[in-house]
């Protein structure tokens, strides 16, 4: 089902506050599946989404999307907000950056996704920005001016640096730093592992990394991740770490199917947060059983989780041994032998 931001994000221009565009090229950031177009809107859409799953939803749609931005400039904007305020502030430094002089550039979002505050943020930057609420969001647009160096400039956000060692941008998952859980099973990989490996939900490569510097004999490592600027960036930070052995980059949805490769060991740090903020443990166990199914008979997967996630009759279903290695107050590492 579609988010009602994207009615918000529309809302301008079905209300007769912006003109319809009547053709060139319009440029959209966060660009979901199920989208609807206001009628005599004639720009073509050039939608921009890193999510397999959604950029899977929008080309069955019949839209024209990749998961980074094309080359411009573009006539008009759109940029539907997501929760990484950081995300969305490199979101808009890109539309002012490539969109035409006096070109409109649409904002949308929820309160959880704080519109307000980047409303009231592009005000204090760029003179004109309008606004209005609907569809329980805030829609916002303004012209992109002449000189926009020094709005671009205050929104950009750089890649960050972590651990001296790797970088990662604002929007993926653990962003700023080494998420815990996985620094937990990093510590944990096994040394004399000589065979085929996967990580699943790579995310920036950090378990990958840590693979790579733990098993020197590793035959090879393939990496399996949703987000395309996510593995893009686990390229950049396992560079110069594994030329003596076959690394690939998978960009993949593993709660769409089966992975054609099978493997002698799976590590996996699961997400199980779709969208919002509720847990939603059916994610994990759908990745826990798309990695068990790819494992060859005799073949380890190796997890970590919340403590409080119910991952363990997964792997009693599917496995002749399984276990936990590891446990503290928040999280938990398990093992499964296919």
């Amino acid at each position: 089902m579609s988010r009602e931001t994207l009615k918000t994000l529309f809302y301008p221009f079905e209300n007769g506050v912006l003109d319809m565009p009547a053709s060139g090229r319009a440029l959209f950031y966060g660009a979901e599946p199920g989208f609807r177009l206001p009628q005599g809107f004639g720009a073509e859409i050039c939608a921009v989404q890193p999510l397999k799953s959604l950029f899977d939803g929008l080309k069955a749609a019949g839209v024209a999307v990749e998961p980074e931005r094309g080359d411009g400039p573009y006539d008009l904007s759109l940029v539907l907000l997501t929760k990484h305020r950081g995300e969305n502030e490199n979101h808009i430094a890109e539309a002012l950056a490539n969109t035409v002089p006096g070109g409109m550039i649409v904002i949308a979002g929820a309160k959880e996704e704080g519109v307000q505050s980047m409303r009231k943020r592009l005000a204090g930057l760029i003179d004109g920005v309008e606004s209005t609420p609907k569809y329980h969001g805030v829609a916002i647009w303004l012209a992109r001016p002449e000189k926009p160096e020094a709005a671009i400039a205050a929104l950009t956000h750089p890649a960050v640096e972590i651990d001296g060692r790797f970088t990662t941008v604002p929007g993926l998952f653990s962003h700023d730093r080494i998420d815990e859980g996985s620094r937990l099973l990093g510590e944990r990989l096994p040394e004399d592992f000589a065979g085929l490996a996967a990580d699943f939900g790579a995310g920036w490569g950090y378990l990958s990394a840590m693979l790579l510097e733990t098993a020197p004999r590793l035959g090879g490592l393939d990496l399996y991740e949703a987000d395309h600027r996510a593995l893009e960036r686990a390229r950049v930070n396992l560079a110069g770490k594994s030329d003596h052995m076959p690394v690939k980059y998978f960009w993949q949805d593993l709660t769409a199917g089966p992975v054609k490769t099978r493997y002698d060991l799976i590590i996996m740090n699961p997400p199980f947060h779709a969208s919002g903020q509720a847990a939603e443990p059916a994610l994990g166990q759908t990745i826990i059983e798309t990695a068990l199914a790819a494992l060859k008979p005799g073949g380890k997967l190796m997890l970590v989780a919340n403590r409080g996630l119910p991952y363990e009759d997964i792997l009693a279903k599917n496995c002749r041994q399984h276990g936990e290695t590891y446990r503290n107050a928040r999280f938990k590492i398990l093992w499964g032998v296919k």
